[in-house]
């Protein structure tokens, strides 16, 4: 047997913020925890079923230094006390605490797989504005039952086996407090897993350990933020901007050594926070000892100056796949670097495509496409580097039983295919003896080869303006304070460089936890002045989430390729979409009803793709005959005969009963897809709207009962859509407020 000719490079990236107030010790969210005892052991333990596969793991080191206060008790986490503490004891703040924050969870895959769990979740986790009365009503025996299973749904499928755990789960409901101090007690000895495995795992050569900057800072930004308009032409920044390559530096430097202290030796490579890459953060790592580093195609196309070709379902053209699917080494000058770069299309059908098809089918599906994706590459007898990086614990959610039967299936399939070896990235970086040359790179991150999500909006440039201010404000003032003071002060800085916050500011995303980041984050930089005996200013007392309007409409920036079935599987899969966010606080008419949040529209090579988001359950509010109607213009190319089509929908009790397109219906015509669960969705070939290349077409939601109109998305207007080549969407002008 000859030696495999697709070299398979899984990457798994396991990131948390960093949520600890150093002044007060407190965790202000529970993620590490709760991330800790469902994903981190069972990813590294379940290769031990599967000897002949090696891949990489990405631990971030704030990560790290969380779950190790976890493991040693010290840990001061809110969430976990209120899990713990006897429910008759409770006041009211701390049922409403436990109804508001225990039932964060998925709704299918963890809290529907326990009845008890569904059925409290049915009864009390409603309107954030039922929750004090929910509170009020949840008995003693209730609380229990959901202080004990919101810890029970977040345990690994490993954790499961455990004879105590077993025994709870067969018990199912009307729990004690002794049921209680047990699920508390065996955490901590679940926790203490996780980092040793993995350490087992580096030492035998089953995985290689990789890191990232230690508060996962998008180092590009950190040495410059003016670098962004470099990767977006016109975007607006803030000024005077923020540059201190020397503190990008000390982030690596940081998770370098906190790496060979945890786990024995330096780490070779990194994955970049975010993957984003810039010319003077790559030469700033090769200072540092970094071998490999690794980032997106899209930043690849940039940088050689090429525009990579997907067919419908995704697939690289064969002079794409030439390019993608090999080791670079980066140079100039004296440093120099290893670089691969992610297929794009195959990592997101991992984390948002196959949850939802049968294991088996996802598996098979999976290797097919690798096999399909190389041969371009294998017919010129070269070795194909395929590298499939993601993130390695927020996708299982979404999939029954945490993936387990998907990812062994998967590994199975490719441990027993003579094509396949399944490489950590050093092995392939070692098995390849002549690496392409690139000279330099274009900066940009995994999301759309940019850094947008993280700075241009308005409340992302506040966030670096304060970001800034307190930078400034340590810089004239460390040096008059003690070494403990300054070294606090420089501490909560690195922290609030970290890349999270501004993940959750602007337009992108937004989450149950937004005001928690916002204020976290604002607490990080009035700790660097209260360390250095300042006081901090008063613009860090108000709120820079939702202080500055959205943008009514965000282009579209890429294709989209989202499945049509009307569930919430994340963001990720509407990622540069057009959209808009409803502005519900400028109203002039007080106490009108707001039924819609988020409106979205997209297009790929064949299809326009509309989503709209709903503020409550519609099945709460779709009484009688509810209608969502999705309206369609399309603007002719010179102006004149604009068309308009209409898609009906019927949706009554929350429930997709029927629709129509057009004015006499054809529900069942070719390339139509329509899906209604927690979100709206619905497909509409582009063909069916006479949408040309260069067309622009215009999406307006509006709901109706009775006959009577309800709610729109947007107010006034519409989301509007360019009919544009993928390469072009992206240079369209960032849309203003």
């Amino acid at each position: 047997m000859g030696t495999p000719a697709i070299h398979l490079l899984f990457l798994w990236h396991m990131h948390q913020p960093y949520y600890k107030d150093l002044v007060t010790g407190q965790y202000r969210l529970p993620w590490v925890r709760l991330h800790a005892l469902k994903d981190y052991y069972g990813m590294v333990k379940l290769l031990d079923e599967f000897p002949g596969l090696h891949q990489t793991f990405n631990l971030v080191p704030s990560l790290i230094t969380q779950l190790q206060e976890y493991v040693t008790g010290t840990a001061q986490d809110p969430f976990l006390q209120v899990a713990a503490m006897p429910a008759p004891e409770m006041d009211l703040a701390e049922r409403l605490f436990a109804v508001q924050y225990l039932f964060q969870a998925n709704a299918e895959n963890m809290i529907g797989r326990y009845p008890r769990y569904r059925e409290l979740s049915q009864q009390f986790h409603g309107r954030p504005q039922d929750a004090q009365n929910n509170a009020r009503r949840m008995t003693d025996g209730d609380i229990t039952d959901l202080q004990v299973l919101s810890q029970i749904a977040w345990m690994d499928e490993f954790f499961l086996d455990d004879p105590i755990v077993g025994e709870l789960i067969s018990k199912g409901r009307d729990f004690s407090l002794r049921d209680q101090e047990q699920v508390i007690a065996i955490q901590q000895n679940f926790l203490a897993k996780a980092l040793p495995a993995y350490a087992a795992a580096g030492k035998r050569g089953a995985i290689e350990i990789s890191t990232s900057p230690f508060y996962h800072p998008i180092l590009p930004l950190v040495c410059d933020t003016n670098i962004s308009e470099v990767s977006h032409h016109g975007l607006p920044l803030p000024s005077p901007g923020f540059r201190h390559p020397e503190d990008a530096r000390e982030q690596i430097e940081r998770g370098l050594t906190l790496h060979e202290q945890v786990f024995g030796a330096r780490p070779k490579g990194m994955w970049p926070s975010e993957g984003s890459v810039s010319n003077e953060a790559l030469a700033i790592a090769h200072g540092l000892g970094v071998k490999w580093m690794a980032t997106d195609e899209g930043v690849l196309c940039r940088s050689l100056g090429t525009i990579f070709q997907r067919d419908g379902s995704g697939m690289l053209d064969a002079e794409s796949s030439t390019h993608l699917y090999q080791i670079f080494r980066w140079q100039q000058g004296a440093a120099e670097m290893s670089m691969v770069f992610r297929d794009h299309s195959l990592s997101d059908l991992i984390g948002f495509v196959y949850s939802g098809v049968p294991a088996r089918e996802a598996a098979d599906d999976f290797i097919r496409r690798v096999k399909q994706a190389a041969e371009p590459v294998l017919a010129q007898g070269k070795t194909a580097v395929v590298p499939i990086i993601l993130d390695g614990e927020n996708a299982w959610e979404y999939y029954p039983q945490s993936g387990r039967e998907f990812l062994r299936r998967l590994y199975d399939g490719i441990q027993k295919d003579p094509a396949i070896a399944a490489l950590t990235v050093s092995e392939a970086i070692e098995r390849e003896p002549a690496p392409a040359s690139i000279g330099s790179i274009v900066p940009g991150s995994w999301i759309n080869s940019n850094f947008d999500v993280w700075i241009g909006a308005p409340e992302d440039n506040v966030a670096w303006d304060q970001l800034t201010a307190a930078r400034d404000f340590f810089t004239a003032n460390a040096g008059k304070a003690s070494a403990q003071q300054a070294a606090l002060a420089y501490e909560e800085l690195l922290i609030a460089e970290g890349s999270d916050w501004n993940w959750w500011y602007g337009p992108e995303h937004h989450s149950a936890n937004d005001r928690d980041f916002d204020e976290l984050y604002r607490k990080h930089l009035s700790n660097v002045y209260l360390a250095l005996g300042g006081t901090p200013p008063d613009v860090l007392a108000q709120p820079i989430a939702g202080a500055h309007a959205k943008p009514q409409f965000t282009p579209q920036t890429t294709y989209i390729h989202p499945a049509v079935d009307g569930k919430n599987i994340g963001y990720f899969e509407w990622l540069g979409a057009a959209s808009h966010v409803a502005d519900r606080h400028s109203s002039a008419m007080h106490g009108k009803i707001f039924l819609l949040d988020t409106g979205y529209a997209g297009i790929d090579e064949e299809n326009l793709y509309c989503r709209v988001d709903f503020i409550d359950d519609p099945a709460e509010w779709a009484t009688g005959d509810t209608r969502l109607v999705v309206a369609i213009e399309t603007m002719a190319l010179d102006g004149n005969g604009n068309q308009t089509v209409r898609l009906e929908a019927d949706i009554s009790q929350g429930k997709l009963h029927g629709w129509k397109m057009g004015e006499n219906g054809q529900p069942q015509e070719a390339g139509f897809q329509v899906g209604i669960e927690s979100i709206f969705e619905c497909q509409t070939p582009l063909r069916r709207l006479n949408a040309a290349m260069g067309s622009r077409l215009r999406v307006r939601f509006s709901l109706w009962r009775d006959g009577l109109p309800l709610d729109a998305l947007p107010q006034e207007g519409a989301i509007e859509v360019q009919v544009a080549p993928e390469s072009e969407l992206s240079a369209l002008p960032y849309a203003k407020p």
